[in-house]
């Protein structure tokens, strides 16, 4: 018996930011761009260059693949740097602080590949904003990697069973790039009808 595929890191934050969505990319194959997808692109195409380099006391490579056979994860960093002999992934984002947990989850799914791959504890990473040039701490709590094991089991039975997650019309909807795709508000009052209200 084989084990199951790794499931992409990037699969944790698409499902934590709206289930849905994450069906669509990793079940169905759909993404389309809007602006946001666009600078989140541009911003990766510069970053995903593989290198190795020392800034002061901290070692970085960027574009480096990140796997764990523990938790069945696999992807490409952004960017680890070691510090004191301390490792920790930097996930970069477009924009400002995020509004929302999911990148923090992917940080922590990174981290989890770290430790697998190293033997070393990860106790912080960073999100680091363009729009505003500046990182926010991710600390690596029990609960948020609680948090991160939960969503790699949801994440997992999703691309198992291939189940659709229904639209769930929320304000992360207002910049998703797939909103015409699934059109939640759409879905919710076809529901309201088919219940007579």
């Amino acid at each position: 018996m084989h084990p199951p595929d790794p499931i992409p890191i990037a699969a944790l934050n698409q499902y934590a930011y709206c289930p849905h969505r994450c069906w669509r990319m990793f079940c169905a194959g759909e993404f389309t761009d809007n602006q946001y997808t666009l600078e989140g692109t541009g911003l990766h195409d510069r970053v995903h260059t593989l290198s190795s380099n020392h800034r002061e006391d901290t070692w970085q490579v960027r574009a480096i693949w990140l796997k764990s056979d523990r938790y069945g994860l696999i992807g490409k960093s952004d960017l680890i740097e070691e510090t004191d002999g301390q490792l920790y992934p930097v996930e970069y984002k477009r924009g400002h602080r995020g509004e929302f947990d999911n990148d923090e989850l992917q940080v922590c799914a990174q981290a989890l590949c770290l430790e697998d791959m190293t033997g070393q504890t990860i106790t912080q990473g960073f999100i680091y904003y363009a729009q505003s040039h500046q990182r926010q701490p991710v600390m690596i709590t029990d609960e948020l990697r609680d948090d991160a094991i939960a969503t790699i089991a949801a994440v997992r039975t999703l691309l198992h069973t291939g189940t659709m997650p229904p639209p769930i019309y929320s304000k992360r909807c207002r910049g998703c790039s797939l909103y015409s795709q699934c059109l939640p508000q759409a879905a919710k009052k076809v529901g309201r009808y088919r219940e007579g209200g």
